[in-house]
């Protein structure tokens, strides 16, 4: 279609030239410019290409410089002047040759910035367990002068919430940084550019200006004004880099630095859980199409452009506690790329760059960071499969989600925020909720809210377990649901609290401002201990238990004798117990009111909390162990699972998504060399073994 001249001369619309227009051209709509635009590829990996020299120098210059660096003192560097925010820090490179995809969170390579408005005891804390000492005026403005999210939560905390922290019954609440698993649709960046995005926001304020006053109406105005100056930030930032973003992307290697700007922006000034960078690939690859068909690039450039990318993906860094370290294991972020699956139309929604982003694990090597996850269907095309399964065989560094179970619930523009959460892109956001330990709320109701480690009364009013006797399983099973109402309660008001003071003090504009202006709040909830739970409960049933306990009357361990089928086999009897216990606590949470009016979700993940639950835990019916790990997720029982993997995903596929929203965790480890004989054949099996285990046939979806 030819173009008239004032077309011709409007910005926007050459930036858009040789797209096919739609809803997208007149309203904020990045799906519906994917769905019209993409371009499915059903090929193989051939076409790949290896990682440039100039890569590869800009990574060696990262790991000679700064990683190795990092790895012998835990953390480079901390800014303690500057409060983080998107505009605070000069632009910063890692190298000369680091001018593909440019942008770092401060202005040196790892060096972590301080993020003060979640709570100044964690980051005093921080800053000296990383050796430095924290800036006193800063620090005076912080205890002083500003309120922070933390001082807020804790000046509303109850007695109740205060005792289930301490006993571990809750851990990993948000309540001292950044709450994550709000994913941005940073791709609004690149095709809107940031001047639409403020004007739409703007319309947005106004259109309730008329509308009588009330909290939520204040609040509403009052957040996009908040919006609207993060974007102005965020151009900001930008121009420091050289680049005017203030338009649309023209060119590939834009559309990816404009995205990758709008993600900075949100990392330069929160510090969430999870920070994942959403469901990019088909985006990206309608620009690269664009431009290998204009005679721009060559595929070399596209590898590097997406090599770049990821590369600083892999460095982004937050200052956090050595505590919080060891609650997950490490320093992860997670930020987490989906992938692949179907459109609603029955088109895949694998492209090139599908194929590009997984090549980054050869070109850079294995990594956790980004999180890559591909939505998976037996019906992907089959040169795909193969190229992930070889993948996951050479480097561990990819995870798998069900595309049928998202896309049903969440749409083919949903995409994973943290590990297991779905959610529409820009649409959607999450209270983020860490979890509950529902095992040891199984060993309150047998003590009557006592703790089994500390002895301590944790909750009033429940009676414990009375006799020496046999435990009956229906009288252990009705004080676990009492329990449950006092464990559930407690845990949502604690949750309702941490996300008012979020917004009022901690609110993650950049974000939202990327975010349509109704959205839709989801309160993700969680529960650790699910197989040790229906393991004793079955124990209970199908055995004979009978409680030990210490000179205090506390019951600290138990004699278990004969035999009980456990979860994780593909046992009816121990699976149902599992399913019952998911669907009574998602019901409980249910039943409260939530703030926002968020709709209550809930995932079966642990991530790695469950070696922190298990310290904190005592021993249990199934044979459990006192301070030994949980098994991670929804997996079975640690050395329970005795009908090998497919039994276990068929047990975990029991399990009500439903009830379970928020996703539900399964962890397997297989060797290549349990696949097969030589690599053809490893690859065959495993991507059988994905086949079979994403859905079964029977699934309720």
């Amino acid at each position: 279609m030819e173009r008239t001249s004032a077309e011709a001369a409007n910005p926007t619309q050459q930036a858009w030239d040789g797209f096919v227009t739609g809803d997208w051209t007149e309203n904020i709509d990045v799906r519906d410019f994917i769905q019209k635009n993409y371009t499915p590829y059903l090929g193989d990996s051939e076409f790949l290409s290896d990682a440039t020299d100039k890569t590869l120098r800009v990574w060696d210059t990262l790991e000679n410089n700064y990683l190795s660096v990092e790895r012998e003192r835990r953390v480079y560097d901390v800014d303690t002047h500057i409060p983080a925010d998107v505009d605070a820090f000069p632009a910063g490179y890692i190298s000369e040759d680091d001018n593909v995809v440019v942008g770092l969170q401060t202005d040196v390579p790892l060096k972590r910035a301080m993020m003060p408005n979640g709570g100044w005891r964690m980051v005093e804390t921080a800053i000296k367990e990383a050796g430095k000492e924290p800036d006193p005026k800063v620090k005076e403005i912080f205890t002083k002068y500003r309120k922070t999210h933390n001082d807020g939560v804790f000046d509303i905390y109850t007695p109740n919430i205060r005792a289930a922290r301490s006993s571990h019954i809750v851990t990993g609440l948000p309540d001292a940084y950044g709450r994550g698993r709000i994913i941005g649709d940073y791709r609004r960046v690149a095709l809107y550019g940031v001047d639409r995005l403020i004007a739409d926001k703007q319309a947005s304020k106004e259109s309730v200006k008329d509308e009588p006053f009330s909290e939520n109406w204040a609040r509403f105005r009052e957040e996009h004004s908040d919006q609207i100056k993060a974007l102005k930030k965020l151009k900001n930032m930008a121009a420091t880099y050289g680049y005017d973003i203030s338009g649309p992307a023209t060119t590939a290697q834009e559309a990816v630095q404009w995205t990758y700007f709008g993600y900075l922006a949100s990392v330069k000034s929160q510090d969430g859980a999870a920070m994942s960078f959403g469901r990019l690939s088909a985006f990206f690859d309608v620009y690269f199409e664009r431009d290998f068909a204009a005679g721009r690039i060559t595929e070399q450039d596209a590898q590097e452009i997406i090599d770049a990318l990821v590369i600083k993906l892999r460095i982004v860094r937050f200052l956090r506690t050595i505590d919080y370290d060891q609650i997950f294991s490490g320093d992860p972020y997670w930020a987490t790329w989906s992938d692949a699956g179907f459109g609603d139309d029955g088109r895949t929604l694998v492209t090139k760059t599908s194929f590009r982003l997984l090549q980054t694990l050869r070109n850079l090597g294995p990594a956790p960071e980004p999180n890559i996850t591909i939505f998976w269907s037996e019906n992907l095309p089959e040169g795909y499969k193969e190229f992930c399964a070889a993948i996951s065989i050479e480097t561990s560094s990819i995870q798998y989600e069900s595309d049928e179970q998202i896309r049903c619930h969440w749409g083919d523009d949903a995409a994973i925020a943290c590990c297991v959460s779905p959610m529409r892109v820009g649409k959607q956001m999450q209270f983020f909720g860490a979890r509950v330990n529902a095992a040891k709320g199984l060993l309150y109701a047998l003590n009557g809210g006592r703790d089994e480690m500390s002895g301590k009364q944790i909750v009033n009013g429940y009676e414990p377990i009375a006799g020496d006797g046999p435990l009956d399983f229906d009288e252990v099973w009705a004080k676990y649901e009492d329990m449950l109402d006092w464990v559930t309660s407690t845990y949502v008001e604690a949750l309702n609290i941490i996300h008012y003071c979020h917004d009022k003090y901690a609110y993650e504009a950049v974000e939202m401002a990327l975010h349509d202006s109704d959205i839709v709040r989801t309160m993700g909830c969680g529960i650790a201990g699910l197989s040790i739970v229906a393991d004793s409960l079955s124990a209970i049933k199908y055995a004979t238990v009978t409680p030990i306990r210490d000179e205090t009357g506390l019951i600290v361990d138990y004699k278990t004798e004969g035999e009980f089928p456990t979860y994780g086999n593909d046992d009816d009897r121990a699976d149902e117990i599992a399913a019952t216990v998911v669907h009574t606590i998602m019901s409980k949470i249910k039943s409260i009111p939530l703030y926002r009016d968020a709709v209550a979700t809930q995932s079966v993940l642990t991530i790695t909390s469950n070696v922190v639950y298990g310290k904190a835990t005592g021993s249990f019916p199934s044979g459990h162990k006192a301070g030994t790990p949980f098994a991670p997720g929804a997996n079975p029982e640690n050395g329970l699972d005795s009908h090998g993997m497919v039994a276990s995903m068929l047990s975990v596929g029991k399990l009500d998504y439903n009830d379970a929203l928020d996703g539900i965790s399964l962890t397997n480890t297989i060797t290549p060399s349990g696949l097969g004989r030589n690599k053809d054949e490893q690859v065959s099996n495993l991507v059988g073994i994905l086949d079979a285990g994403f859905v079964p046939e029977d699934a309720d979806i």
